[in-house]
């Protein structure tokens, strides 16, 4: 799973809305607004770090403090590849959150599911103009059980996946959906 769809995984299953993605020459800041508190978050993915070695140091930490502070943050998460120790501690003292190749915060299947069921109703309100409320009022399956909708095919991959407890296949549905959702709403966007 690549650093930026680490951070839109994060953003959904926490309900932050994007308000703000801005590319830098080092990667991408999401600023977002918790729907919950009104917190306001500044996510910062951090793609191609200066040092040679790939490790983010304690300046970019430093950096986006100050940036979170001009900005007015009231949290800061900052997802990379890899971190140095000093880094590391600078985060824990700044009370930033970090996410890494290695360390991905855990989330609860039900709560990975729901979200996943409201990404699958916008999705289906989008591309087709309604949400089923029964089984048959979707035409995403076939009699044959085929599936031409890849929306349906998710959504009865993740009931099954939730049935048996399976978090991280949950999270690659919610993945599935994140990217299906993007390109149908720059289809929509784009005349």
């Amino acid at each position: 799973m690549s650093i930026e769809l680490k951070a839109e995984l994060v953003m959904a299953i926490r309900d932050y809305e994007c308000e703000k993605r801005q590319r830098w020459n080092e990667g991408i800041d999401f600023t977002a607004s918790d729907t919950k508190s009104d917190d306001k978050i500044l996510l910062r993915v951090i793609t191609t770090p200066k040092s040679k070695s790939g490790f983010v140091g304690i300046d970019a930490v430093r950096k986006m403090a100050e940036t979170m502070k001009r900005k007015g943050c009231d949290k800061g998460i900052l997802i990379s590849k890899r971190f140095t120790e000093s880094a590391k501690e600078e985060m824990s003292q700044k009370g930033i959150r970090m996410i890494s190749e290695k360390y991905m915060p855990r989330f609860k299947p039900q709560q990975i599911y729901l979200t996943i069921r409201d990404y699958i109703d916008d999705s289906c309100q989008t591309k087709c103009g309604y949400i089923p409320k029964k089984e048959s009022d979707c035409k995403g399956k076939d009699s044959n059980g085929h599936y031409p909708c890849k929306i349906r095919l998710i959504s009865d991959n993740a009931s099954f996946h939730i049935e048996q407890g399976w978090t991280d296949l949950l999270q690659n549905d919610l993945i599935q959906l994140l990217t299906i959702n993007n390109s149908i709403n720059n289809q929509v966007k784009t005349p």
